[in-house]
C-alpha cells in the first residue's frame, strides 16, 4: 500500500511517500517536486476553503466518491485519462501533475496507491498486462476513485482493487478496455457504479457476460487497549453465540465472560496468556460482541 501526499508551499510542492504493510513498518521519504507550480491565488483559495470548512487530512470524516476515472498509457501520447465520470472533473493540469503516480513504474503495479494533491485524493490500483497484441507488448491502466482531499478513503481501497480485477479479467477476455469502440460502454458502466456506491454503498452491474459485485465495507477504528482491571460483558443479542465460528483462543475465553470476571481473572481461569486474552477481548469489542465495564 502506497500513499502520496502533496503539500503546497510558496516555492513548490512536496510529496510524502508512505509505504507500509503495517503502521510499524511505515517509512517516509520527502521529495521536492519543483516542476509543479500554481498561482498564489489558487493556493490562497484552497487554503481559505479548508479553513472555512475545518476539514483536513486525518480528520476522520468520510465523503462521497466525487469521480471515477480510468487512466491508461497510450503508446504515443503517454499517460492519459481515457474516461471519467463526471466528465472533466479532473482537469488536465491536475492530471499532468500526478500522472507519474497514476501510471507508475512497474515496481508499483498491483498495489493500492493513494495520491493526495491539489484538493483531490485519488485512490488507484495500477495494472500492467503483458501481451504481444499491444503496442510495446504491454497495456497499462489504472481505475481510480477520486474523493475530497480531507476525506477518509480506506474503505474504498478494497472496492478499487476488486473493480480493477474485474476490468483486468474483461480486458484479457474481450479487450474491453483497449478497444476504442467500448468507450461509451465504459462511460455508462462507471456512471452506474458511481451512482450506486454513493447512494446504496453496493453495486451489482451486468456487463456482457460479467456480473460485477461491489460493496463498501466501513472500517471502524481499533478500540482502546484492554486493561487487566476491566470487566467484559457480552452485549444483548450475543448471549447464545455459537463458539464454533470463533478461533480457539476466543472459544476458551468466552465461557468466562460473565460481567463479573475482570480480564486478569479470565486469563487465569481460561489458562490463556494474559496478552492473548486482551487481544481477544479487544477483537470482540471491535465487532460489538462485548462491552467493557470498570471493576467495581
Amino acid at each position: 500500500r502506497i500513499s502520496v501526499q502533496c503539500k503546497q508551499s510558496t516555492a513548490d510542492l512536496f510529496c510524502t511517500f508512505q509505504s507500509a504493510d503495517s503502521p510499524q513498518q511505515s517509512k517516509n521519504t520527502l521529495i521536492s517536486l519543483n516542476s509543479l507550480h500554481f498561482s498564489a491565488d489558487k493556493r490562497a483559495n484552497m487554503a481559505t476553503i479548508n479553513q472555512t470548512n475545518q476539514f483536513y487530512e486525518g480528520c476522520g470524516r468520510e465523503g462521497p466518491i466525487r469521480c471515477i476515472l480510468l487512466s491508461e498509457f497510450h503508446a504515443v501520447a503517454g499517460s492519459k485519462i481515457s474516461c471519467q465520470v463526471p466528465e472533466n472533473y479532473i482537469a488536465k493540469e491536475v492530471f499532468d501533475s500526478i500522472r507519474f503516480f497514476i501510471i507508475p513504474k512497474p515496481q508499483l503495479q498491483r498495489c493500492t496507491l493513494t495520491v493526495n494533491a491539489l484538493g483531490h485524493k485519488v485512490i488507484g490500483y495500477p495494472v500492467k498486462i503483458d501481451h504481444t497484441r499491444y503496442p510495446r507488448n504491454a497495456f497499462y491502466f489504472n481505475l481510480c476513485f477520486v474523493c475530497d482531499s480531507w476525506a477518509r478513503s480506506v474503505q474504498y481501497e478494497a472496492v478499487v482493487k476488486k473493480l480493477s480485477e474485474y476490468l483486468l479479467m474483461m480486458e484479457e477476455e474481450t479487450s474491453f478496455l483497449s478497444n476504442p469502440d467500448n468507450n461509451t460502454r465504459i462511460q455508462n458502466l462507471l456512471s452506474c457504479i458511481l451512482r450506486d456506491l454513493n447512494e446504496k454503498q453496493v453495486a451489482t452491474i451486468v456487463e456482457g457476460e460479467t456480473t460485477i459485485y461491489l460493496k463498501i465495507v466501513r472500517l471502524k477504528p481499533d478500540p482502546p487497549p484492554v486493561q487487566d482491571h476491566q470487566v467484559p460483558l457480552i452485549c444483548k443479542g450475543f448471549e447464545n453465540i455459537s463458539l464454533e465460528a470463533w478461533d480457539l483462543t476466543t472459544q476458551q475465553v468466552i465461557p468466562f465472560i460473565n460481567g463479573i470476571n475482570h480480564v486478569a481473572r479470565i486469563a487465569a481461569e481460561a489458562d490463556v496468556e494474559n496478552q492473548l486474552v486482551k487481544s481477544c477481548i479487544q477483537n470482540l469489542v471491535y465487532y460489538g460482541v462485548v462491552q467493557l465495564l470498570p471493576l467495581l
